[in-house]
This record gives C-alpha cells, structure tokens and sequence, in this order.
C-alpha cells in the first residue's frame, strides 16, 4: 500500500537525519526537519477513509508548523513561543482524537485509571516544580503547555484501557515518548543543559509522531471499521 511505502521513507530520512544530528551537524535541521512530518501526513492521506482522518491531519499540520517555527528558535524568545503555540495546538487536537476513537470496551479498570491519573499527574507536579524557579515570564504557558500533555497522555491511556490492540499500545508507547522528548527540551532549555539535547530531543519526537500515527491508522484498519460499522 502506498501509505505504507510513505511510513518506511519516514523511517529512513528519520535515520539519516539523525546520524547526522549524532554527527553534530544541526545547521542541516534546515533542509531535513521540514520534510519529516510531511512524509507521516502522506500516509494518512493515503490511507483509506477513516472518520477521524481530518483530525489527524491536523495534528500533523501544527506538529509540522512548529518544527518549522523552532528552526527560527536561537534568533528571538517570540519564535520559540510560537512554536510552543504550534505545538499546544497540535497536542489540543491529538487529545481530541484519542477522545474520538472507537472504544471495544465500554468500562474501564476504574483502579488502574486512577493510579496511572495519579503518575500523570505527579509528573506534572514534579516538572513544574523542577522548572519554575528558572522560567521568568514564560511560567503561565509553560504551565499550560505543561498541564495540555499532560491531559493528551492522560486520554491516551484511557484508550489504553479501553481501544483494540495492538493499536492502543501503540498510541500510548507515542504519547508516553512524546511527553518525553517535551521533557528534554524543557530541562535542556530552561534548567541544565544536555549534552547531544537535539539528537535525544529529534529521537524521541520522531518515534513518539511514527507510533501514534501507526497506533491511530491501526486502530482503524479496514478490520476495525468492519466491526464498528456491524455495531452500528
């Protein structure tokens, strides 16, 4: 299928963009950075019609927005704001998507909901605790950004719970990665530097966008729809 072909391009400029950051040559973010996400957009697009599809899109659209806005991040402090606006939109509307998905299991595990909820939230807690003190006038979006994907991974592992595997794991293992690349720029950015920071921060969005997509596309597999439309 030719969306999948677009998957395993993204898997290769992936790797090759990455060597190159490992490498120390960041200027080339320029030319390859942008091209990225296009590649994941093109295998949705081509994927067969899904009721969620235009929501993905979206997602991908202001996911690649900000990766283009943060090129421009050393040149002035608006650049990286906008690129977190960019980016708080996108998880905004990922959240919106994990909400929307099909669920084959009506009632959760009410205690493990609550225990991952409590993780979820003493790491928020724990994050912000860690980067108020060094985050001058950028404290209330930084909060908000904070607190949004936060609430992503928490829908994410309420489907988790509750969507068809594979695909819920795949999302989750995304939303769980995403927030961890989040982190690594935000502890490199405001609190103590890191050493290969745009390697370990590009390596874990990379593959937290390639698995949510793959998760989402999974959880609406001609299989899947199949059996909601027999529901309906």
């Amino acid at each position: 299928m030719k969306n999948t072909l677009f998957l395993k391009i993204y898997i290769g400029f992936s790797i090759v963009y990455l060597l190159i950051l490992l490498s120390g040559y960041e200027s080339f973010d320029l030319f390859l950075k942008p091209i990225l996400i296009p590649l994941l957009g093109f295998s949705v697009y081509l994927h067969k019609k899904f009721p969620t599809k235009n929501i993905i899109l979206s997602a991908l659209l202001f996911s690649w927005i900000g990766d283009v806005i943060l090129l421009f991040a050393d040149i002035a402090e608006i650049y990286f704001i906008l690129g977190l606006v960019a980016f708080l939109i996108s998880h905004v509307i990922y959240s919106a998507l994990f909400n929307k998905q099909t669920k084959i299991r009506s009632k959760k595990n009410k205690a493990a909901f609550l225990i991952g909820s409590l993780v979820i939230a003493c790491y928020l807690i724990g994050m912000l605790s860690l980067l108020l003190p060094t985050l001058g006038d950028l404290k209330i979006p930084v909060i908000v950004y904070a607190t949004v994907i936060s609430l992503m991974l928490l829908f994410a592992f309420n489907g988790f719970l509750t969507w068809k595997r594979p695909g819920n794991q795949y999302v989750f293992m995304g939303a769980i990665i995403f927030i961890t690349s989040d982190s690594i720029l935000a502890v490199n950015k405001f609190h103590s530097p890191i050493e290969k920071s745009s390697f370990f921060i590009m390596l874990t969005y990379l593959v937290a966008q390639y698995l949510i997509i793959t998760g989402i596309l999974k959880l609406n597999s001609n299989q899947n729809l199949t059996i909601e439309n027999q529901k309906i």
